[in-house]
């Protein structure tokens, strides 16, 4: 019998369709910078950001296919044990895609500085102050044991703004439910071969290329 799937329609009408159409599915991509490689130095070198973009998350997007590609195919041959041994491939390479593919837009040789308008009043309800919640989020990210991510999310339960921390590239939304909406990578591969392993300094530095616009869009987008 052939296994089916139930898809969704954009008018909420429930779809089932062939487990053949995930044969069309695209692949994932590595996105583009939306600046060059050295756009962020002094805080940022070019060196890391090339790295960091064309063999890091490159990694990761191509790992994903892979472990979807195998998902597939343990899918069509009903295979629950291939299928739950993929989870952690497909969590940890799909959180890195995810992950990344915010962090970049989070970041431009035009930011610094503090939010404007909405976003800026939702973080000083929530916070107290711009400067209260920076010192939050740097604390949250230079505290991440190993690996990981710090957090800037938005609670739509309680209508709120929250600081959080993941480990290694677990996604914000998909670990804690918050909508990510400004990531600071604090793996060592985002800032070793600069700041060495003194995290704090990449953290003072990082806030200096902050996209505002974009983490105000994103909050915009989820309210």
């Amino acid at each position: 019998m052939l296994c089916r799937l139930v898809c969704r329609a954009r008018n909420g009408t429930k779809l089932v369709a062939p487990l053949g159409c995930l044969a069309s599915r695209q692949k994932h991509m590595l996105p583009d910078l939306p600046y060059d490689y050295g756009a962020l130095v002094p805080h940022i070198s070019a060196e890391i950001m090339q790295l960091h973009h064309s063999k890091h998350h490159a990694t990761y997007v191509n790992n994903l296919n892979v472990a979807e590609e195998k998902y597939k195919e343990a899918l069509a041959k009903g295979d629950v044990t291939a299928q739950v041994s993929l989870q952690p491939a497909l969590k940890f390479n799909g959180g890195g895609h995810i992950n990344h593919s915010i962090f970049w837009t989070n970041l431009s040789p035009d930011g610094g500085g503090e939010p404007k308008g909405e976003l800026m009043e939702a973080i000083k309800r929530d916070f107290g102050s711009f400067a209260t919640f920076k010192e939050k989020l740097t604390a949250v990210s230079v505290g991440v044991q190993g690996s990981g991510w710090g957090w800037l999310g938005f609670n739509k339960e309680h209508g709120r703004l929250q600081v959080a921390a993941c480990s290694n590239q677990d996604p914000l939304q998909g670990t804690t439910g918050l909508v990510p909406l400004l990531g600071i990578d604090v793996w060592e591969h985002a800032y070793y071969l600069q700041y060495k392993n003194v995290r704090p300094d990449y953290l003072k530095a990082i806030w200096n290329v902050i996209h505002w616009d974009n983490v105000s869009s994103r909050y915009a987008a989820c309210k």
